[in-house]
């Protein structure tokens, strides 16, 4: 029979209460979950490697005030890899051993990637990277890719560049390659070679240099004297511009131009004005509409413009990576786990929706089944997208002569 008097209760009762009440302070003083990674924040490529840090930034900001991952907040590990594969290498196996991370995204660059690949193979670590330029090198089954380019951009990349250009009044009858001995870059440029001739496009020269170099006279001067329709330069970062500061020099200036993966401050300077490029993600429609990229775009001009960057606009290296960390992290939250293997056993089988659209692993190691790489050209001091027609900003269109 019920008695009528619950005085009894009531201890019991403030004692579950304030039990539920502390749970959130607990979780949160959890330790956070830690996520590693280099960039390139000094040597050759430090520019681009800027682009990533803020994007990486942004992303584990607007995450950790939704709520971080597994009711933990996130820390973000980055250290500077000075451009260096061997130095990128060595950091990883520190964030991994020595900082003890929980988990690890890719470094920027092919060659770095491909070092840090193996760091992650030896400790079964899950291994997300967006900028591998040779995604057929990754044979770690833990691998997957946040890059636009499908299982062989060498192919379907130069396809693209020359079918904007086939669709100008002017086509190009002719092309010289201009390519840095950077692995991937060579990769691309053979691939154009490779198009060009398959098309009856007359190839008029493959002049190569050195990754790092600053002295571009001697190239300078090959380009004038040969004089193309249409100039392909596989480059990084600063390159394409100093390639095109040396040939104002000379008093040349190129017609039609593309250049590979270019720093975002290309588009802000005039001698690359109608310079052409690949693409992922841009501040401009239609990269922006969705409400994520819309704000990411927002906040990284922003910080672009505090920080001081001489072309302060996203481009598609920060869309690349804040991909990267949207595939990491949806492993992540679909798994309820940080145990590297299940996450990969779910990016095996699944997709993730990016920023730069729906990522599939479904191709060769680990890629995306298609190319979804779109064009770009410097207007105005500022990329828009001008390939293919369906996707281009709003009243913008290929400039050719």
């Amino acid at each position: 029979m019920p008695t009528k008097n619950c005085a009894w209760l009531r201890p019991i009762f403030f004692a579950c209460l304030s039990l539920v009440v502390a749970l959130p302070a607990a979780a949160q003083q959890q330790p956070p979950i830690r996520i590693g990674q280099t960039l390139s924040l000094t040597g050759p490529f430090a520019q681009t490697g800027l682009a990533h840090q803020i994007a990486s930034e942004i992303f584990v900001e607007r995450l950790n005030k939704s709520g971080g991952l597994l009711g933990r907040q996130v820390e973000y590990v980055v250290l500077d890899d000075q451009s260096k594969p061997d130095i990128s290498r060595t950091l990883y196996e520190k964030l991994v051993t020595a900082d003890k991370v929980d988990l690890i995204l890719g470094p920027y660059g092919t060659a770095a990637i491909l070092a840090a690949m193996t760091v992650a193979q030896r400790y079964h670590k899950v291994f997300v990277e967006n900028t591998l330029g040779q995604p057929g090198l990754a044979t770690y089954e833990w691998h997957f890719s946040a890059t636009i380019g499908g299982a062989d951009s060498t192919s379907t990349l130069p396809g693209k560049v020359l079918d904007a250009f086939n669709s100008t009044p002017h086509p190009p009858q002719n092309v010289l390659i201009v390519s840095s001995k950077f692995p991937s870059a060579q990769d691309m440029a053979h691939g154009m070679q490779r198009a060009a001739d398959a098309r009856n496009l007359k190839v008029l020269g493959f002049l190569e240099y050195e990754a790092g170099t600053r002295d571009y006279g001697t190239i300078a001067a090959r380009i004038k004297d040969a004089n193309p329709d249409f100039m392909f330069v596989a480059c990084l970062g600063v390159e394409g511009s100093q390639i095109l500061e040396a040939l104002n020099k000379i008093g040349y200036k190129p017609t039609r131009h593309f250049y590979l993966y270019p720093s975002g401050l290309m588009a802000a300077d005039p001698l690359a004005d109608h310079a052409t490029s690949y693409s992922g993600f841009e501040d401009v429609a239609p990269y922006t509409s969705t409400k994520e990229g819309g704000e990411f775009a927002a906040e990284y001009n922003a910080r672009a413009l505090k920080a001081g960057l001489p072309y302060p606009h996203v481009d598609s290296q920060a869309g690349n990576e804040y991909s990267g960390w949207q595939i990491l992290v949806a492993g992540v939250k679909a798994t309820n786990s940080l145990d590297d293997g299940k996450i990969a056993a779910w990016l095996d089988k699944n997709s993730v929706e990016t920023i730069e659209g729906k990522r599939d692993f479904s191709g060769r190691s680990h890629t995306s089944a298609s190319d979804t790489q779109q064009l770009k050209q410097a207007q105005n001091g500022k990329w828009v997208a001008i390939w293919p027609p369906e996707a281009r900003t709003p009243g913008a269109s290929l400039i050719a002569p």
